[in-house]
């Protein structure tokens, strides 16, 4: 009784007219964005990276110099920055649901307009500087060894700066100092290219990887809006997924990830699912000599074409030509660099719980091998359980059954291996989420839509304080210990337990002998 009291109050709340007002949604979105933008503004801070000077460089990002700032009593305590983004976060996660449910109801703003106002928010917030990860910095300085002529796979710029000074290296931050780069081909060489671009300022070279990561951002919704041509409501849910979703904004644009330069070719090669299989291989093998992670849209589309075997060997030709030379001639360590991640637990991810029990029993390392296994074992059992309930609807542009569209099959497939990757994975960020909101926007709407945004909302407010310096004692406990270890490990375990829920409640059923045969059948392209 108590439940279904709960959840009837959940239902007349949701039935209130400014729940499903679309520009309420919008408003609240801008609003936290501009949040960002100002925090970042007013210059370093706990939360806002410190660049270096700008030393009259007329290049973003642009923000108050800590000369002037002290005139005027900046930098903020970290007790208004800290809380003023972790509201701001919020309201964006609000205004993305409203806006949604609006979308759901009829809601149909013209989408050149959505798409500019997504641009322009996005590109202010790339023109100030970056918060609360130190990523850039070391992409920054990754590219910095290549220019001195070392390699980043396996020197540190700890190991260079600590000998001698550099202008750039310098502005690094902990605690990837000591660790060298994970990333493929593609992104090592856009890191390089910042690196010649911006000259011995870090504060250039981080404009010129803001750039070169925001501009993939731009094109992945411009396709996005292509893919889904002739169907104003997924238009306009791709748009507000990818360009305007607050939580991508936030983690991605603001924090300056590659996660979009990871992306970007990945939707290009579901742009040529129906067009060229080998078109769609080259693009998910350019893909994949960005981050390995991309994997999962390649098994998507080998899943999305399995009824023609011919289309499965021309994407594998295509993907495996730029993974060839791109690896295998350039930089074949980037193929295993990734594997340095495995063994890494973050916290408010499900798994700091887990970890903590088992090692006080078992010890540090067996726990964290356990812990690993528990997530790939419990990435293939919610993958299964999503593929039950995920609804099927085909595509825009769908000439043939959602069942038999490889583009539809593609799409689907991609939502459940990389959510089900990002809710079991011990290791898990906010701008992972990228990989998943993305395909998500061309499908019906469905409960994904709120689990996304709920688990992309406290993974986006836990690392607010995810820096490593700066902060008080008082503030890391709140910021770290309550926030992160406690509120967003407990919403990750929810957003798990919700979707055994969704299965357990509306399409159980478990794989049997001869399901894997027929999937086996198909896969060779067998009736």
């Amino acid at each position: 009784m108590i439940v279904d009291s709960v959840v009837e109050r959940f239902r007349h709340f949701g039935e209130r007219p400014w729940t499903y007002d679309g520009r309420l949604g919008l408003g609240l979105i801008v609003a936290s964005c501009l949040t960002t933008i100002v925090v970042a503004f007013l210059g370093p801070s706990t939360v806002t990276l410190n660049v270096g000077p700008a030393n009259g460089s007329l290049l973003p990002p642009y923000f108050i110099p800590e000369d002037v700032g002290k005139r005027i009593g900046l930098p903020l305590s970290e007790w208004v920055v800290v809380p003023a983004l972790w509201i701001g976060i919020a309201l964006g996660a609000v205004g993305l649901i409203v806006a949604w449910r609006a979308i759901e109801l009829g809601w149909r703003p013209p989408i050149h307009k959505l798409f500019y106002l997504g641009v322009g928010i996005t590109a202010g917030t790339a023109m100030v500087p970056p918060l609360t990860s130190a990523d850039v910095l070391m992409y920054a300085a990754y590219g910095r060894l290549q220019r001195q002529g070392f390699n980043p796979y396996e020197i540190t710029p700890a190991e260079i700066f600590r000998q001698a000074y550099d202008p750039v290296l310098i502005w690094t931050e902990r605690p990837w100092r000591d660790t060298p780069s994970v990333y493929g081909p593609i992104a090592s060489a856009s890191q390089w290219l910042a690196n010649m671009l911006g000259g011995e300022s870090m504060h250039d070279i981080v404009f010129w990887l803001q750039l070169l990561n925001t501009l993939p951002f731009l094109v992945i919704c411009a396709v996005m809006i292509k893919l889904a041509h002739g169907n104003p409501a997924v238009q306009t849910r791709s748009v507000l997924f990818t360009i305007l979703n607050p939580l991508l904004i936030w983690a991605v644009v603001a924090g300056a990830h590659n996660e979009a330069l990871t992306l970007v070719f990945a939707v290009l090669s579901l742009f040529f699912v129906r067009r060229s299989a080998l078109a769609a291989g080259v693009f998910i093998g350019l893909a994949g000599a960005v981050k390995v992670s991309l994997v999962f849209y390649g098994i998507a589309l080998v899943w999305g074409y399995r009824h023609d075997w011919r289309k499965v060997l021309w994407l594998c030709i295509g993907a495996v030509i730029p993974i060839g030379v791109l690896y295998g001639l350039f930089a074949p360590q980037a193929l295993f660099a990734a594997s340095r991640n495995t063994g890494y637990i973050s916290g408010g991810s499900w798994a700091p719980w887990f970890w903590q029990v088992l090692a006080w029993v078992v010890g540090d390392g067996i726990a964290r091998q356990v812990t690993g296994l528990v997530g790939w074992l419990g990435m293939l059992v919610v993958g299964w359980m999503l593929s039950r309930v995920l609804p099927w609807a085909p595509a825009p542009g769908a000439t043939v059954p959602a069942e038999a569209d490889p583009l539809t099959i593609a799409l689907r497939t991609a939502v459940i291996l990389c959510t089900a990757w990002l809710v079991t994975s011990p290791y898990t960020l906010s701008w992972y989420d990228l990989i998943a909101w993305v395909p998500l926007a061309l499908m019906v709407p469905n409960r994904l839509d709120w689990l996304m945004t709920l688990r992309g909302a406290a993974l986006s407010v836990a690392y607010v304080t995810g820096r490593t310096v700066g902060f008080s004692d008082p503030m890391l406990f709140l910021g770290s210990t309550i926030v992160r270890d406690t509120l967003c490990t407990a919403v990750q375990w929810f957003v798990l337990v919700a979707i055994v829920h969704w299965f357990w409640t509306t399409a159980r059923s478990w794989p049997t002998r001869a399901f894997m045969a027929g999937g086996l059948r198909a896969l060779a392209g067998r009736r």
